[in-house]
């Protein structure tokens, strides 16, 4: 931990010895966390309460009911189960009617569920939302912590604000689904194994269960396991005193370590199959793939249960697709390496990207914080690295851990010693803040002010990173207040019933091109991927309305 300097002039010392300024600092540091926190928690509430379900969610609530009600691991093997077992503590509270008779697949499950069996969705995807509000304030405060031990209360605080104005985190924290809920898992862990430098034996247990949290809540996560026990085996080589640092036996208890990590991690995920079903029964609803070579050995060998290797063989499957993707406004199959990257630069606030950077370099080349920058970067590279690799050009919710690790690291900033640096690094976070704030209550289609701001995106980017039917509840709203009696015709890409919303819409698709007058609503997911009859009706007819930046009203 870094000493912290104290100027004779801005922390006079009175003759008892207590500074005026740090005893003011007992309530300012506490008091402006919790005001962080609190704007966060506003802003992920809020979405939370006006969004419709996006695509992925459906399937989440649906099969965290199911672990609720049949006990049974059925369906959606590519994720583990511990994300939607946490999912499932809100759906406990909401109570719905699960219809044990269903039997089709996951894609229908979630739809059965909200609107063909009884419950009230809206009331029922409020309450699946809010355990994954609840745990992304949870890890706000683990990246204050681990910043805090880095760079000291303010180091803490220009974290923490980073984290809690980050678009990406909002949109992601504040919907029930498991990408936020792995990161902060994988940084808790990171932290802890960087507090195990000091005590082993208490931090390496903990860090092992924190990094069996993330693998029993999204596969990608296993990525970075390499990468954390390495980590751990150098926190147990930094703990040993010096003068018994003999080389055998200093390697044998860091070896020993990453190991009590390692079991730990397996213990974890083992325990979120058996809280699900103690008699692992594992009957899968869909065809499972066969996953051949090297892919299929590194399955076939790793100790998990079987429906998390199941699991693991669906996941093979889906990256080997030919997917689409949207860049730039270009359409086209497959991935392309720069995707992660590119959409990076549209989806973050400029001031933070600038802190990100700064604090990248200055963890590598500051002395004291120099040891934490493996902790910060390493993990953040690999998982990045192999993001990038992947398939699907679907959202920067594949990388949403960089928000929470480089804040850690953007909290270093703070200890520069050059005279501007507390007045820019200040500057910095307040344009992160009013460019965050600007985007309210729709952080889903955020872009910083480069590229025109989350009107502009759906022209950059698609998916997750604009339209992932989101927006279906304040299309129902828009169309009654200000084109009642129209006739509507629709192209929705998202989970949503819009007849249950109050939409009746007919398919533009499916008629003669002649007979589509009216409106024309379109997705700007579908949009951005139009092709023949679709793309025609859009070029001509004439945009006269969006909704949340992520749906566009034609007129034709």
């Amino acid at each position: 931990m870094m000493a912290r300097v104290t100027h004779p002039v801005l922390n006079p010392v009175t003759p008892a010895g207590r500074s005026p300024a740090r005893s003011g600092r007992r309530w300012f540091v506490p008091a402006l966390v919790v005001l962080l926190l609190a704007q966060m928690a506003a802003a992920m509430v809020t979405t939370a309460v006006q969004q419709t379900p996006t695509i992925d969610e459906p399937v989440y609530v649906a099969t965290a009911a199911e672990y609720l009600h049949d006990h049974r691991l059925r369906h959606n093997p590519e994720h583990p189960p511990l994300g939607k077992l946490v999912i499932a503590t809100g759906v406990a509270l909401a109570d719905p009617h699960v219809d044990a008779s269903f039997t089709g697949d996951q894609s229908l499950l979630g739809q059965h569920l909200l609107y063909e069996s009884g419950n009230d969705p809206w009331r029922l995807m409020l309450w699946a939302r809010l355990p994954v509000i609840a745990l992304t304030l949870l890890f706000g405060l683990v990246v204050l912590a681990f910043a805090r031990e880095l760079a000291g209360d303010a180091g803490g605080l220009v974290a923490l604000a980073l984290y809690a104005f980050s678009p990406d985190v909002i949109a992601h924290g504040s919907l029930a689904t498991l990408d936020v809920p792995a990161a902060g898992f994988l940084l808790t862990s990171v932290w802890l194994l960087w507090r195990a430098r000091r005590r082993p034996r208490l931090y390496l247990p903990l860090a092992g269960a924190a990094l069996g949290a993330a693998l029993a809540t999204k596969m990608n996560m296993l990525a970075a396991v390499p990468v954390l026990l390495a980590l751990a085996g150098v926190s147990v080589w930094y703990a040993e005193p010096g003068r018994l640092r003999a080389r055998r036996r200093t390697l044998l208890r860091a070896a020993a370590g990453a190991g009590v990590v390692a079991l730990a991690a397996l213990a974890v995920v083992w325990a979120s199959y058996l809280a699900v079903d103690p008699r692992l029964r594992w009957t899968p609803e869909q065809q499972i793939p066969t996953v051949r070579g090297l892919h299929g050995l590194v399955v076939r060998l790793l100790p998990f249960p079987e429906a998390f290797r199941d699991g693991m063989r669906v996941q093979f499957q889906l990256e080997n697709r030919p997917w689409q993707g949207f860049l730039f406004g270009r359409l086209y199959t497959g991935s392309l390496w720069y995707y992660l990257p590119a959409a990076l630069l549209v989806k973050t606030p400029l001031g933070m990207l600038t802190l990100w950077t700064a604090g990248a370099v200055v963890v590598s080349a500051v002395r004291g914080l120099r040891p934490s920058a493996p902790y910060l970067l390493a993990p953040s590279a690999v998982l990045l690295a192999v993001a990038m690799e992947g398939a699907r050009d679907f959202g920067t919710r594949y990388v949403v851990f960089l928000p929470m690790f480089l804040a850690v690291a953007a909290g270093g900033v703070v200890l520069v010693r050059w005279r501007w640096a507390p007045l820019v690094t200040g500057a910095l976070v307040l344009f992160v803040a009013v460019s965050s704030l600007r985007t309210y209550p729709t952080y889903l289609p955020y872009s910083n002010e480069a590229f025109g701001g989350p009107a502009k995106t759906r022209l950059r980017l698609h998916d997750s990173n604009v339209d992932w039917g989101q927006d279906l509840g304040r299309l129902a709203d828009r169309l009654r207040e200000r084109y009642r009696g129209e006739r509507i015709w629709l192209v929705y890409k998202g989970s949503g019933l819009p007849s249950f919303y109050g939409i009746d819409a007919g398919d533009p698709l499916r008629v003669p091109r002649q007979e589509v007058r009216g409106l024309l609503v379109v997705s700007d997911s579908s949009a951005a991927k139009a092709t023949g009859r679709l793309a025609e009706l859009i070029d001509s007819s004439r945009p006269i309305d969006e909704v949340g930046h992520s749906i566009t009203i034609y007129r034709r």
